[in-house]
C-alpha cells in the first residue's frame, strides 16, 4: 500500500438524530479509496471530540471492516492524557496506519508539558505518528522545541501543519528538515508546495477527491500554469461557516450524504445561503473536466 499524498479528514456523516449514518460512511471511504487518498477518521472535521469513547470505537472497527485499499489514520484529541493513551491503545489492535497526535486543547502547556504529552502517547503507540500543530483550535503553537528533543523518537514520522503561516512553516522546515511536514491548509498548498511540504491533509477532498488529488500533485510537481486560478477562493467557502459545516452541505446538496447534522455545538443554522457552495463546486468540476482532456 503506497502513502498517499492527500489524507481526507473525513466528515462523519449522520442521522438526523445525531447518530452515526453507517452507509454514507461507507460510501464517502469508497469515494476516497477510488481517488486513492488516504482517511483520516475522527479529527477536528470529523467531529472527533463530540463523541463517546464507545461512538468511536464503533466508527473506527467499521472503517477498518471495510478493508479500504488506502490507509487509515485515526486522530488523537483532548486534553486528558489517560484518555488519549487508552486511545491510542486501543487502536493498536486494529489495522490502523498512524494516528495523528494534536497540540493538548484548552491548558496551554509550555515546552516541557508539550515534549511530555508527545513523548507519552508516542511511546504508547505502536503506530507511526503525525504532529499535529493547530494554534487555532488548541490555543497554542507546537513549539519547535518538541521536534528536536523527539527527533529520534522511533513514532515520530510526520507533521501536518496548520498554523496557517508560510513562516512559520518554513520554521518548522528548517527546525528538523528530515521531517516530512503535510499542509494542514488546502489553501495554503501551493504556498506550502513551494516549501518542501510532502502532501495534504485535506478539508476539499471530502467534496472532490479526486480534483483534490490531482490538485495536491499538480502543487507538488511545480506545475503552477495548470494549477485552478481561483482555488483559494473554492477552500475560503469551506470555512465560510465553522468546518466542517460547508463541507457537510455541500455533500448533502450533491447527495452523497443523507442529512446535513451536526454535533452541537456545530450547527449548519450558521450557513444562511448556500449559493457560494454551489458556485465553488462549479468551479472546481469545470477545472478538474478541463484537465482530464
Amino acid at each position: 500500500m503506497r502513502d498517499p499524498i492527500v489524507w481526507t479528514a473525513l466528515i462523519t456523516p449522520m442521522h438526523e438524530d445525531g447518530s452515526v449514518n453507517y452507509t454514507d460512511l461507507e460510501n464517502l471511504i469508497r469515494r476516497q479509496e477510488a481517488a486513492g487518498n488516504g482517511i483520516l477518521l475522527l479529527g477536528s472535521t470529523g467531529e472527533g471530540i463530540s463523541f463517546s469513547e464507545n461512538e468511536k470505537q464503533e466508527i473506527v472497527q467499521f472503517a477498518v471492516s471495510l478493508e479500504p485499499d488506502v490507509p487509515l489514520m485515526a486522530g488523537v484529541g483532548g486534553f486528558r492524557l489517560e484518555e488519549q493513551i487508552n486511545w491510542i491503545r486501543f487502536c493498536n489492535s486494529l489495522a490502523i496506519d498512524s494516528f495523528l497526535l494534536v497540540t493538548p486543547l484548552y491548558s496551554k502547556p509550555a515546552l516541557n508539558g508539550q515534549i511530555h504529552w508527545f513523548k507519552t502517547l508516542m511511546d504508547a503507540s505502536e503506530k507511526r505518528c503525525m504532529l499535529y500543530n493547530i494554534p487555532s483550535r488548541s490555543g497554542i503553537k507546537l513549539l519547535p522545541g518538541v521536534l528536536t528533543e523527539l527527533k529520534e523518537h522511533k513514532n515520530l514520522w510526520a507533521m501536518k501543519e496548520a498554523s496557517g503561516s508560510v513562516d512559520d512553516f518554513i520554521f518548522y522546515r528548517e527546525t528538523l528538515p528530515g521531517l516530512p511536514l503535510f499542509s494542514g491548509d488546502d489553501a495554503l498548498l501551493p504556498d506550502f508546495s513551494d516549501h518542501g511540504c510532502v502532501g495534504l491533509v485535506s478539508v476539499a477532498a471530502n467534496v472532490w477527491p479526486a480534483a483534490t488529488s490531482l490538485y495536491t500533485e499538480l502543487c507538488l510537481g511545480g506545475k503552477r500554469a495548470e494549477l485552478l486560478p481561483g482555488w483559494k477562493s473554492v477552500i475560503k467557502c469551506l470555512f465560510s461557516a465553522p468546518n466542517p459545516t460547508p463541507a457537510k452541505i455541500i455533500l448533502h446538496l450533491k447527495n452523497l450524504i443523507s442529512t446535513t447534522t451536526l454535533r452541537p455545538p456545530l450547527s449548519e443554522d450558521d450557513l444562511a445561503s448556500y449559493d457560494h457552495l454551489l458556485k465553488a463546486d462549479r468551479d472546481i468540476r469545470e477545472w478538474f473536466e478541463n484537465q482530464k482532456k
